[in-house]
Order: C-alpha cells, then structure tokens, then sequence
C-alpha cells in the first residue's frame, strides 16, 4: 500500500498548475522520523506524461499528531463542559469559544469541536448562539457571513461532513459530464486562443452554467435535516438583526449553500471526491467560470444592473445580461425557501404533488395483539411530495393516507419484534405504521425516500421504540405504557452514506490537547478577566488581551478556572494511566510500544 502525493503550483489562485506526483510505501512512514528525495513523476489518470527528467524532485517532511485517547469515564467532565456550551450566556463565555480564542489557528479548533457537537446532537443551537454573535458585530446586510469567523468555519465544516452525498447526487454527474467531455468555454479576450470562437465559447459557458444550475435549485429535497436545520436558524437571525431589509433572510443563507459550498464544489471537484484528481488546466478554467456564475446567480439580487455595473471582469459582465431574467431570481428564492423552511416542502417551481416512488409491500394491521401471518396483508404503496398512501390494488381509492407533514420518523424495525425480516415503521402520531418490503435493497430504498422527504418537519422524534408494542409492553425496553418516549436515538434521518462514524472520546481528548498546548493563553485570558474585574476604567492603550473577546468577565473566569481543573485532572489520570499500561503491558506490544530506532 501506498500513499499518492501531488505537488502543483497554486501561485494564480485556482489556476493550478501540476508539476509531477510521488508514490511513498506506507510502511516508511511508520518510522519516528523520515525525510527522504523523491523524483517527481508523471500524473496516472490517462493524461499525456511529460518526460521525467523534466518534473524535477520533492523533499517531504512528514509528521503526525499521537493521541493517547483514555476510556470514557476520563473525559465525562471536559465533554459535558463543551456541550453545554450552547447554553452558556453569553456565549462567549463558554468552553467552545474559548476553545477557538487561544488556537492560533481556529482550524484547529473547528474540526473536533464540530465532530463533537455533530456526535450528541448540539451542533445546531451552538451554531445559532456563535451566528448571533457575529451578526452584534455587522453593520451592513451586504457583508452577512462573509468573514472567516468560529461561525462561519463551524458551518462550513459541518457541510463537508454531512454534505458529501448531497454533493455526490446534486453535481457529480455534471461535473463528470465537463471533466470527461469538455467543451471550450474561455471567453476572456485575453486568454482566447488562436482559432477560438468567442460566441461559441460562451454557448458552451452558459450550457454548463445553465445545467449546474438547474441541478442545484432541483435539489432542495435531497438537503441534509441537519443542513436545512441550521440555514433556518441564520435565516431567522439575520431577519431579526436586519427587520427593515426583506432580502437578507436570503443572502444569509445563499452566502453558505452558493458561495461556500456549491461554488467551492465547482472549482475543487477532487476536494470533495467528486473526481478522484486535480483536473487539467483548461477544465479547472472551465471550471472556475461555472463557479464564479453559481457564486453571482446564487447572490440575492445579483442579476441587478447595480450589481452588473460592479464586476472586474469587462468579459462577464457582458456574459451576464444574458441572465437577466426573473425566473433565475424566483428559482434561487423558491430553492433558499425551501432548505430553510421548518415545513415539508414540494421541489422547486412544483404546485401538483409529486410523485416520487410506488410498490407493492406487506403491511401489518394496525392495533392487532397478537403475532400471526393473517394479520400481514399485501397493499400497493405510493409516496407523493405530499403523502403517504396505501391501497388494495394499483389504481385504486387509496385507504390509507399520512399527510407528509404529520411524519415523524422513519426506521427500521427489529426482526423479532415479528419475526420477519426487512420491515420498517413509519411514527406518524397515531399506532405506528409497520410494514414489509420484499427484500433488504427495497426497504432501504423507501426508507431512504420516506426520510428525504420529511427531513424538514418540525416535529421530527430524537428516540423512538426500535421495536413493537405487544402484549402490553414495548419489546425493546419492556415499557408498560406504549405511549412512552422512544429508548432509542433516530438514526435514519439522512440517507445511509451520509452518515459518519465519530469517536467523541477522540474527539474530546484532541480539544484536552489543544487546550494543554495553550496553556498559557487560558492564563493570559484568565488575567484579563481578572484585570477587568478590577479595573473598570477607560484603557487608553491596548492590552495583552484586546484580541480576545470578553463580553462577561466573571462568566469567563468562571469558565476559565473549570477547563484549567479539568486539563488539570485530565494530565493526572494520562501519567497514571501511561505509567500502569508499561508496567502491565509487555515492552514491544502494541499497549507498550518501542519508542526510537532498535540498533
């Protein structure tokens, strides 16, 4: 096995230039240290190789970050302190944000904290309360969320993770479409070539930019819950920071979903593994152009004569005026409307229900006691944008009918509860819904189909039973009332590959060490507070501390002098129980490893 490494010159921005790649054997990196020359090598994805003498050579220099993650129990304390942070008032006092104040890059910071958050379900009110405070701080609507800030970067993070299938069903086929078949589409005057037709070049811009588009504004019901959760909360906010401005409930949510995810997506295909490498020269040109219109067309008002007047480029702007059309406008609003709307909500620019999948399954009637083959009938199911239907045979009356509104969750259900295979349950506020598809590939495919299109109502289930009520108690948990919250977390609110596996103890014990490496800045912090505290005072000259945000003193000490006991007690228990596994563990194995080269 091997690790592949690409070296390219980003000095033109995204204009990216490859210049040769190495292959490492993964066995050499496991040495404490390695430094090694490699000679560049042609790219191996069916381009045409340039001759090896000519790539030049690479000197890497590798290393890793060793995290000695404890069992649980060491970090209930730390981990509970980070998740209450949402609570904390104000928030700039809590454990989170502080975490983010002494990093000295908020990077750093973001990736575990986000991963944590994500993992018990804080994410979205933590997300609000860091928003809520950004926007203290914008003066003008035009500039919502456009800065890199602990708000910013916590979504953006937050949709890498769980935007990866969204991105994979949204643009991947288009994007392979241009990557694989490109077509010319420069039309700057002055990097046209000999021979290039401008007109052409931009019938083929605006047949891509036409196609991405038209996928983007389709897309709205594939939008991850959590997603859709969150551009809910930054709408609502940026209306109540800016009431007299109607467009900026808009432009709050189209500066994340256009220009920091769809757009980024667009130039950066291979980021996002939507194409396994770095396309060539001309298809990243290509690319960058469909990214600069997503960015424009997905702007609040954008195709606006003000708006056109503003652009740099002579060239694109003129490409613009053939935008110029209300549908454009209304389509990314009925699309922003629709992933920021607490309500189930029907694809862009649809007034008639649609109808999204159909089949015929087994279904157990509803309030039966007892288990038994004769209570499972065979019915024709159909899933509409607005309902959930079954009926005798195809083409009837149906008899059966949930509104898509009223559904609560969607899950599997245990194969003991009537010993039968492939069935799911459909929680909807009356006795659940339990059916049986034919085989394991059909039940994933409709419970996949039920989430997607209830993944905005707003009274979704956190716990449901796992399995049925009968004989008085819910088989799971053996609860006697069956009106009792569920014993289990939902999980199937986005489909299967989106979900991701996290180890919050990992997580946790990542922030336990960024919080050891700035140790001294949680002291420096600490003494702000404290001199705030004492000195009420104008400060005629900048502090130590004018780079941290202290809204709260004595609610920032307070917090403070927590994580300090915490990191405190938490470097004890890692020399305890470093000490206790080399003396119980064999030197050599993998609980005591040899440290440094065996001569």
């Amino acid at each position: 096995m091997s690790e592949r490494v690409d070296l390219w010159n980003n000095g033109n921005l995204v204009q990216d230039i490859f210049l040769g790649e190495i292959k490492v054997p993964v066995k050499v990196l496991r040495n404490d240290s390695f430094q090694a020359w490699y000679l560049l090598q042609p790219r191996e994805n069916g381009n045409k190789s340039s001759k090896t003498d000519d790539l030049g050579s690479l000197r890497l220099n590798i290393c890793y970050t060793e995290d000695c993650v404890l069992p649980s129990e060491y970090y209930t304390s730390l981990r509970n302190l980070l998740l209450k942070s949402a609570d904390v008032q104000p928030i700039s006092a809590s454990a989170a944000y502080i975490l983010s104040e002494v990093c000295r890059d908020k990077y750093d910071a973001v990736l575990p904290l986000v991963r944590l958050l994500l993992h018990h379900h804080k994410l979205v009110p933590f997300v609000a309360a860091v928003a809520e405070l950004d926007l203290k701080d914008t003066q003008e609507a035009n500039t919502i969320f456009r800065g890199n800030t602990l708000a910013t970067r916590c979504v953006d993070e937050m949709m890498k993770i769980v935007g990866k299938h969204y991105l994979k069903v949204t643009l991947k086929p288009v994007i392979d479409e241009i990557c694989e078949s490109p077509k010319p589409c420069e039309i700057d005057p002055i990097k046209l070539r000999e021979g290039d037709n401008v007109e052409i070049n931009m019938e083929n811009l605006r047949y891509y930019v036409d196609k991405v588009f038209r996928e983007i504004v389709r897309s709205s019901i594939s939008c991850p819950t959590l997603m859709c959760d969150v551009f809910y909360s930054l709408r609502h906010l940026a209306a109540k920071r800016f009431p007299n401005d109607p467009h900026v409930q808009y432009s709050a949510v189209s500066s994340f979903v256009f220009l920091r995810f769809f757009a980024v997506a667009v130039v950066s295909p291979h980021t996002f593994h939507l194409r396994p490498h770095h396309p060539d020269a001309q298809t990243s040109r290509t690319l960058t152009l469909i990214s600069k219109a997503i960015q424009t067309l997905g702007s609040w008002g954008s195709l606006t004569k003000t708006k056109l007047s503003s652009f740099k480029e002579t060239f694109m702007c003129e490409f613009f005026k053939t935008f110029q059309e209300e549908t454009f406008t209304e389509s990314v609003k009925k699309f922003l409307d629709d992933v920021s709307s607490t309500e189930s909500k029907e694809p862009s620019g649809v007034s008639e229900p649609v109808h999204l999948k159909e089949g015929e399954m087994y279904k157990r009637a509803q309030g039966r006691t007892r288990i038994g083959k004769k209570n499972f009938k065979k019915r024709w199911f159909c899933l509409t944008s607005r309902e959930f239907t079954y009926h005798k045979q195809q083409d009837k009356e149906p008899i059966f009918t949930i509104p898509i509104k009223n559904i609560l969750a969607v899950e599997k259900l245990d194969e003991s509860s009537f010993n039968k295979k492939n069935m799911f349950q459909v929680l909807h506020g009356e006795k659940p819904l339990y059916i049986q598809a034919n085989n394991c590939v059909e039940a994933s495919e409709w419970i996949e189909a039920l989430c997607r299109v209830t993944r905005c109502n707003q009274k979704r289930l956190s716990f449901y039973h796992p399995s049925a009520f009968l004989n008085g108690n819910w088989l799971c948990c053996k609860a006697t009332i069956e009106s009792s919250e569920g014993c289990a977390r939902c999980t199937a609110d986005v489909p299967a590959d989106t979900q991701i596996e996290i180890d919050g103890d990992r997580e946790t014990e990542r922030i336990y060490s960024l919080f050891t490496i700035n140790r001294s800045k949680l002291q420096k912090l600490e003494e702000a507070c404290g001199s705030i505290a004492v000195y009420q005072g104008p400060r005629k000259e900048p502090d130590d501390y004018s780079n941290f945000t202290i809204e709260d003193s004595v609610a920032t000490f307070h917090t403070l002098q927590q994580i300090i006991d915490i990191v405190e007690k938490l470097n004890e228990s890692h020399e305890k129980y470093q000490k206790k596994r080399s003396s119980s563990a064999k030197y050599g194995s993998e609980e005591n490893p040899i440290v440094g080269k065996v001569s």
